[in-house]
């Protein structure tokens, strides 16, 4: 059994060509004088014709098969297909390993569940469409390796099994069988590791890192997922982001062939929140937030008034199709922003209508449909809280829903950004307790560390977030070096100097023997992928990924272990 060449490498131009292929039977046609059969492997498809004076076997969808034959030209061609010129005149046919019949169609148009795919996922991952996602994921590590490389970056790897600290989500942890009753933690990054490197002197980092978090799933989630993880020594904000653009730029032009444009439009924290109602903007549209606090405050309606922030967004050509119950739905979109409701009005000839329009003044209803530029027909959202997060973060929600069922945003176009200057800390709304916006680790900003412990809230991280189409596709920030400005971080977090101690003491230690300067980042390879191969679903990026429920329906993970081991590790369940 000796492959002379791949499907998709033969051409017109090997017409004549004695050719051995090897692959599958993706379909077979059989006319009586005529047998066809579509050959698949990992290249592609290419068409075998199998003609009355050659004997082959019973050959059916999904045999393994080796074919012998002569590269001819086709008759009329398949531009479908990449080898849609050529066909292959078979001489022999030999069946190498039969196959039942499969239970999904193993065809890019497959109608089969998303738990079926999962659980048969070899047979999913038989799909051109999905073997191609994963050679963009290969072509993505390829050239980060590349680019690191050849910026002197040094690739190390960190340990799986190791403390359990406290990065933002839940751990997965793993029990120690020689000592009972203590359990290791599963990386939710190498955070302190790569810190720890650059105190060691390596001064630029790099590793295709496996991380885990115990965290709610959705669509672009999973449990255990992939970072570009990257740290370096002796760089400023500005002197990262550049060179992080240089590495985004090719991976952009090696796997898609898309020259990006440098350097990457920069927005603030507070920018994007209030003009795009997010955090990371999906700037392909527009849609955008506007404040119009100074216009309701004007009307009688109690809401406006006893709120001390109303922005709205305007969607046009929408409001004679808006019924009472898509008005229904908005409000019960706003309970989950903890917005009391969501104002809506409608736009006719230059006047308001809808229930609250009879709170506006003639005069102040025009004021308004100017001040947003709204057009007759045009739907007009306003929020009001309170809360300013509340606010934009409802509205942006709102501006992403209707930029899709609009199709307001441009198929194939890429928009990057940074998104910089966040707030170091976030407040919960319930609790009043502080938490880090991204991780305890974070520098504050020179301008303005020195509220750290009289108003931390006050506080800014040197943070930034890369943004590609409304996603967040990577993280970082300067980081801490300095053991007293650390544990003052640790402090405001609420932990005791004994928490700091057993959590982070050998960190904390470390900071004594002269840290440098240092900051990094790291990319969701995972999220890059989906970007970049156009889908909105991380499975599919994935080779063997986990469902919505945080489980494998091919391996049936997670799963009971035995009493045997149980006992080993000295674990007892109770009821």
């Amino acid at each position: 059994m000796e492959r002379t060449c791949y499907n998709a490498s033969l051409s017109i131009n090997d017409v004549g060509r004695e050719v051995t292929l090897l692959g599958w039977v993706s379909k077979r046609r059989n006319l009586g004088s005529l047998l066809f059969i579509d050959l698949r492997d990992r290249s592609g498809i290419i068409q075998v014709t199998v003609k009355d004076d050659v004997k082959v076997p019973d050959v059916r969808n999904e045999y393994v098969i080796e074919v012998k034959g002569r590269v001819a030209k086709k008759d009329v061609a398949n531009p479908k297909l990449k080898t849609g010129e050529i066909e292959i005149i078979a001489s022999a046919i030999t069946i190498i390993n039969e196959a039942a019949t499969t239970p999904l169609i193993i065809d890019d148009d497959t109608d089969a569940l998303e738990d079926v795919r999962l659980k048969y996922r070899y047979l999913d991952l038989r799909r051109p469409l999905m073997q191609e996602k994963l050679k963009i994921r290969a072509k993505i590590v390829r050239a980060a390796h590349e680019f690191l490389d050849d910026n002197d970056f040094i690739e190390v790897e960190t340990p799986i099994l190791t403390l359990s600290t406290p990065e933002g989500a839940r751990d997965y942890v793993v029990p120690s069988r020689i000592h009972h009753g203590c359990f290791y933690a599963l990386p939710q990054s190498p955070q302190l590791f790569k810190q720890l490197l650059m105190i060691g002197g390596l001064e630029r980092y790099y590793q295709i890192a496996r991380c885990f978090r115990d965290e709610d799933l959705r669509a672009d989630r999973q449990p255990d997922f992939t970072q570009i993880d990257i740290e370096t020594s002796f760089l400023d904000e500005t002197q990262i982001l550049t060179l992080m653009e240089g590495l985004l730029k090719k991976i952009f032009k090696d796997v898609i062939n898309y020259d990006l444009k440098l350097p990457l439009r920069r927005l603030s924290y507070d920018e994007a929140l209030n003009r795009f109602g997010s955090d990371k903007p999906d700037t392909r549209f527009g849609l955008e937030l506007k404040d119009v606090k100074d216009i309701v405050s004007k009307t009688s309606f109690p809401l406006f008034n006893s709120s001390a922030h109303s922005k709205a967004i305007v969607i046009p050509n929408l409001a004679e199709t808006t019924s009472r119950k898509n008005i229904d739905e908005l409000q019960l979109e706003a309970k989950k922003f903890r917005l009391s409701s969501f104002i809506v009005l409608k736009v006719k000839d230059e006047h308001l209508e809808g229930s609250a329009a009879k709170f506006f003044a003639e005069e102040d209803g025009r004021a308004l449909i100017q001040s947003l530029s709204a057009k007759h027909n045009d739907l007009i959202i306003i929020a009001c809280s309170n809360s300013l997060a509340n606010v934009c973060f409802g509205l942006g929600a709102l501006r992403s829903r209707y930029a899709r069922e609009l199709g307001l945003i441009k198929p194939n176009t890429y928009d990057l950004l940074w998104v910089v200057d966040f707030p170091l800390f976030e407040k919960d709304q319930d609790s009043g307790k502080l938490s880090p916006l991204h991780h305890p680790f974070t520098r504050p900003t020179a301008a303005t560390a020195e509220w750290l412990s009289s108003d931390p809230v006050r506080v800014h991280a040197s943070a930034y977030d890369i943004v590609i189409n409304g996603y967040e596709a990577g993280g970082g920030s300067l980081r801490i070096y300095d053991q007293k400005m650390q544990k003052t971080i640790f402090e405001v977090l609420g932990f005791s100097q004994e928490d700091i101690k057993n959590k982070f003491g050998f960190f904390i230690d470390a900071f004594k023997y002269g840290t440098p300067p240092h900051g990094g980042i790291a990319f969701g390879l995972d999220r890059l992928t989906m970007i970049l191969s156009g889908t909105d679903n991380i499975r599919d990026v994935i080779a063997f990924p986990k469902n919505l429920r945080a489980s494998c329906p091919m391996t049936d993970a997670p799963s009971k272990i035995d009493q045997a081991q149980l006992d080993e590790l000295g674990i007892k369940f109770v009821e």
